[in-house]
C-alpha cells in the first residue's frame, strides 16, 4: 500500500505527522508529495488480482466534510481512466518522468491546454451556427487566460452558465451566480455542448493559476448517461435557484438572483429531496 500525505496541509499538520509515523511503522509506503507542487487531487486507486478500481472526487475523503459539503465522486473500473489514475501516482512518485494522460486532465501537465481546447471548440461551433454552451460549477474563477477565453466565447455566441461560490474575477452578471446556503457548495463540474455530443468532467480543480499551474489536480471525464444526468441536474438546479443564489457581477454587490418571480426554487432543498427519495427502497420486487 502507498499513501500520499502532505505534512503541511492546512489545519491538519500535527495530525498528518502522527498518521504518517503510524503508517510507516505498519509498513506502508508514505510519500510526502512533490516539491513545489501541492497535491490537491482527490483520488484513490485499488488494485486487485483481476482489475483496478478508481475513485475520483471533487472533495476530500473526510467524514466531517461529508456532512457539510456538497461534492461528487466517480467510482469506476474503466481501464483507460484507472490507468491514468495509476499514472498520476507514478507522477507523484517520479515527477521528472511526466506520463501522458489519455482520459484525465491533470495539472500541471495538460489541464490548462485541454481546457483551452474545450472552450475554443465551443467558439468554433458557435461561429458555425452549431449550438454551443458551457456550464460550469466551481469554487473560484480568477485565471486571466481562462477568463479571456470565456469572454471571447460569450462574444461569439456561446451560452455560458456558471455557478461560482467564491472568488470570481469575471466582470459579468449575465449567467454567473453563486449559492450560499446550508451546505458548502464544493463540487467542480464542467459541461461542454461539443456540437451535440456533450462532454462532462468533474474533479478537484478550480479555475485559478495555483490550481492549473502549481498543484497536482485531476479532472475526469464522465461517460455514464445516468451520472451525466445527475451532474447536469446539479448545475441546472443551481442556475434556477432564486432563493439563495447571488448574482456574481465582479463588483461584490451580492444581490440575490430573483429569476422567475412565479417560481420559488431553492436548489439545495430540491436536490436534498431528490436524493432522499432516490435512497428510499423501491416497492418493485
Amino acid at each position: 500500500m502507498t499513501v500520499v500525505i502532505e505534512l503541511f496541509a492546512r489545519f491538519d499538520e500535527s495530525s498528518n505527522i502522527k498518521w504518517s509515523e503510524r503508517m510507516q511503522d505498519a509498513g506502508i509506503e508514505v510519500i510526502f508529495g512533490v516539491d513545489g507542487l501541492k497535491v490537491h487531487s482527490k483520488i484513490t486507486l485499488v488494485e486487485t488480482a483481476t482489475c483496478r478500481l478508481a475513485c475520483i472526487g471533487t472533495g476530500n475523503f473526510h467524514e466531517g466534510n461529508a456532512r457539510l459539503y456538497t461534492d461528487c465522486m466517480l467510482f469506476t473500473s474503466a481501464r483507460a481512466i484507472t490507468k491514468d489514475v495509476a499514472n498520476v501516482f507514478d507522477f507523484i512518485r517520479t515527477p521528472y518522468l511526466q506520463p501522458k494522460f489519455k482520459e484525465l486532465m491533470v495539472s500541471p501537465v495538460n489541464m490548462r491546454e485541454r481546457l483551452a481546447e474545450l472552450i475554443d471548440n465551443e467558439v468554433r461551433n458557435a461561429r458555425r451556427g452549431v449550438e454551443a454552451y458551457i456550464m460550469v460549477k466551481t469554487n473560484h474563477v480568477t485565471d486571466v487566460d481562462i477568463i479571456r477565453r470565456l469572454n471571447a466565447a460569450r462574444e461569439a455566441g456561446v451560452r455560458v452558465g456558471m455557478m461560482v461560490r467564491g472568488n470570481c474575477s469575471m466582470m459579468c452578471a449575465d449567467g454567473v451566480r453563486g449559492i450560499i446556503d446550508r451546505y458548502l457548495e464544493h463540487a467542480r463540474i464542467l459541461i461542454f455542448a461539443n456540437g451535440g455530443d456533450e462532454k462532462f468532467f468533474m474533479g478537484s480543480a478550480d479555475w485559478m493559476p495555483r490550481n492549473l499551474d502549481n498543484r497536482i489536480e485531476v479532472m475526469t471525464p464522465v461517460y455514464d448517461p445516468a451520472i451525466r444526468a445527475e451532474l447536469k441536474m446539479t448545475v441546472e438546479y443551481g442556475l434556477r435557484d432564486n432563493c439563495q443564489a447571488r448574482v456574481v457581477d465582479g463588483l461584490g454587490r451580492n444581490e440575490i438572483y430573483t429569476g422567475n418571480p412565479d417560481e420559488v426554487f431553492r436548489s439545495q432543498t430540491e436536490l436534498y429531496r431528490h436524493y432522499a427519495e432516490s435512497a428510499q427502497p423501491s416497492d418493485k420486487h
